[in-house]
């Protein structure tokens, strides 16, 4: 399959788009995925190029996040090691079966994140008390949330960061460097496998790949200098936009 050359700019601009938006809040794949759908590409081809161009970002965030010292690589790999297992799970799964259940769920689960974190405006502020251990913690939402962004995937990023502020205490800022990491290595997982597959359209993802890297390093400087109060909004919005996509995908199915 070829591609005509206005398309590669196009890709770049996007994906520079989504690694901003992605590297504050997640919710880039509301951009890049209806594009690579655009270019004629079919859908598994469309989501596993679309794991490509997305582990650029995540891996750039992540990187970032560690480097500045905002997360703990070394407290963040147990659930990284977890979160790559559950996510080769679910990409795996993804070949024989259609996670139809999850297409029903989701949008009624983002609807309650939506309605709770704008119920609770102070939410993420501050660090408090955490629920679980690490310990438990990691295995739970690893394994679970790795294999649900292998399988299915939309708002992978905002459970990430709900659930590291309501039960690990993290404030909006550790959340979301966290939420990167284990983003990071959950693309690299599914990623693994649809290169196996051969599943990949490698120019495609690389050139949007390139603009991923770049916005990734504006957005993650942007949460680190500005704080909390800048992630809080940006975060109801993606959660608002990746609900309303969803909504408007199942109106056309129906």
């Amino acid at each position: 399959m070829t591609f005509p050359l206005w398309a590669y700019p196009l890709l770049f601009l996007t994906g520079f788009a989504a690694g901003v938006i992605d590297s504050v809040a997640g919710g880039g794949g509301v951009l890049t995925l209806p594009v690579l759908l655009s270019l004629g590409l079919p859908p598994t081809e469309a989501i596993a190029t679309n794991k490509l161009q997305a582990s650029f970002g995540s891996v750039t965030a992540a990187w970032s996040y560690v480097r500045s010292g905002v997360v703990s690589f070394r407290a963040c790999l147990p659930g990284a090691i977890l979160t790559f297992i559950g996510s080769l799970l679910g990409a795996a799964t993804l070949q024989w079966v259609r996670p139809d259940l999850l297409e029903t769920v989701v949008p009624w689960l983002l609807a309650g994140i939506l309605l709770y974190t704008v119920l609770r405006p102070r939410l993420g502020d501050q660090q408090t008390q955490a629920r679980l251990s690490t310990r438990t913690f990691f295995p739970i939402f690893g394994l679970g949330l790795g294999f649900y962004d292998g399988i299915f995937g939309p708002a992978v990023g905002s459970f990430w960061t709900l659930a590291l502020i309501v039960v690990l205490g993290r404030d909006f800022v550790a959340a979301t460097g966290i939420t990167k990491v284990m983003n990071a290595a959950s693309n690299l997982a599914a990623l693994l496998l649809f290169l196996i597959l051969g599943k990949v359209h490698l120019t495609l993802g690389l050139a949007m790949g390139a603009g991923q890297i770049l916005g990734a390093r504006v957005g993650s400087r942007l949460v680190m200098t500005r704080g909390a109060r800048f992630v809080r909004p940006i975060f109801i919005t993606m959660v608002a936009a990746v609900l309303a996509r969803l909504l408007w995908l199942s109106l056309q199915q129906g």
